[in-house]
């Protein structure tokens, strides 16, 4: 018998992955449940079971003494000396106790107790094995409709994929496989419920990831992600290593990697740009497909103002909004776009209308501008360290009018260097 529990006992370690001691020990409070349900009591009842060969003794601890009161609890000293002649007054006596004397209903609430024991390990286990996986993406198959949500079977455990977290217009097919974002793992009586989601953001994240060898050793960082699921894509991408080209790596060769990807989201359109800390470069990459005459980023107000070709307007905006309110979504900047026409019937609303035509590239306006700007500080500094503010400058103590007047001077000179 002890045989046969060692093997049934190793099968539910390797079934329900429960480790051999958790099931010895409900067994052992099954036994103890059980003597309590036989003798009404059980606080001096032990039970020991050898691990390896699941050998066990149920017995009772008893005080010897002369006359017994509570038979459950004490042992004559007669008695006692039939176990062992060397025992006492006042010695405690372990005496077996045979658990096949147990009556049914024992046995049944013995057996309940290692029922749910098991079944407690089970959902613990299977919680902890998909706890883990939350906030990461993982292949399931999909089971049934239940009302407009999703029954998806992911291994040992169904996760429900709401009609909210489903891309608008896909449809699924019983035992169709598709990959799903954990959003939430929670531990209830009825085991793990888990939800799941097509929309979100982070799911084209992780599907790089396991596309991508560059973005999953952390050569390439996926900086920002903007998406309106089903539609299109936007991500914003940066490599640590200056040979190594990020847009090109996340694409792959002849667009392998990114159609992988495009085909899992059936058909969703994925933009990939450049990562850039200056707030006016990201902005024009993030517009991308349309080009960009100007752009002016407030970093403090978190706005831009952004100048187009007249005939590039439209596809700035893209179709109904979507490409600027992505560009939006991904910079986190509230991105106002204007044609060349429009920016320049608009008086003042471009600062710079004049001045940035003359320059090719609109960043090297930018460049120049704050060149100029650091060199007319960097004077400023110096002159006001030789005594700018004293007497001997002929202006006292009055320092912002001796700005005013030296600006242009040093303005000039910068630009005669």
């Amino acid at each position: 018998m002890n045989t046969e529990l060692l093997e049934a006992l190793e099968i539910l370690e390797k079934e329900k992955d429960i480790s051999k001691e958790t099931l010895l020990e409900s067994i052992e409070n099954s036994l103890l449940t059980a003597c309590k349900s036989h003798f009404k009591k059980a606080d001096n009842i032990k039970v020991s079971i050898d691990p390896k060969t699941c050998q066990f003794s149920v017995y009772a601890e008893k005080a010897v003494v002369e006359q017994v009161e509570d038979p459950l609890l004490e042992i004559s000293l007669a008695n006692a000396k039939m176990i062992d002649s060397t025992y006492e007054l006042g010695d405690v006596v372990n005496e077996e106790i045979k658990s096949k004397e147990f009556g049914r209903i024992a046995v049944q609430n013995a057996k309940n107790v290692i029922l749910q024991k098991i079944r407690e390990e089970e959902r613990k286990v299977l919680f902890n094995q998909y706890y883990g996986k939350e906030k990461d993406v993982v292949t399931g198959v999909v089971q049934r409709y239940i009302g407009r949500n999703v029954s998806i079977n992911l291994g040992k455990v169904d996760a429900i994929l709401n009609e909210k977290e489903m891309v608008k217009g896909e449809v699924f097919k019983p035992t169709e496989r598709i990959k799903v974002y954990i959003l939430e793992v929670k531990d209830t009586t009825k085991g793990p419920r888990i939800a799941v989601s097509r929309t979100h953001p982070e799911l084209v994240k992780r599907l790089f990831e396991s596309e991508v060898t560059e973005v999953r050793d952390g050569t390439v960082e996926i900086k920002a992600i903007a998406r309106e699921a089903g539609s299109r894509t936007k991500i914003a991408v940066w490599s640590k290593e200056p040979d190594v080209d990020p847009v090109g790596a996340c694409v792959g060769m002849n667009g392998a990697r990114v159609n992988a990807i495009v085909s899992e989201l059936r058909g969703e359109k994925i933009d990939i740009i450049n990562w850039s800390e200056n707030p006016a470069i990201l902005i024009e990459n993030a517009l991308s497909p349309a080009k960009v005459v100007a752009v002016l980023a407030d970093p403090e107000d978190k706005k831009a103002k952004v100048v187009v070709p007249d005939y590039q307007l439209s596809l700035a905006i893209g179709k109904e909004g979507q490409n600027a309110r992505l560009a939006a979504k991904l910079t986190e900047f509230g991105i106002d776009i204007k044609s060349e026409t429009q920016a320049k019937e608009i008086e003042g609303w471009l600062d710079v209308d004049e001045e940035y035509e003359e320059y090719e590239d609109f960043e090297d306006y930018q460049e120049e501008q704050a060149a100029l700007a650091a060199y007319e500080a960097e004077q400023l500094d110096a002159l006001n360290e030789y005594g700018a503010d004293t007497e001997d400058s002929g202006y006292g103590e009055d320092s912002d009018v001796y700005e005013e007047d030296y600006a242009d001077d040093y303005a000039e000179d910068f630009s005669e260097e």
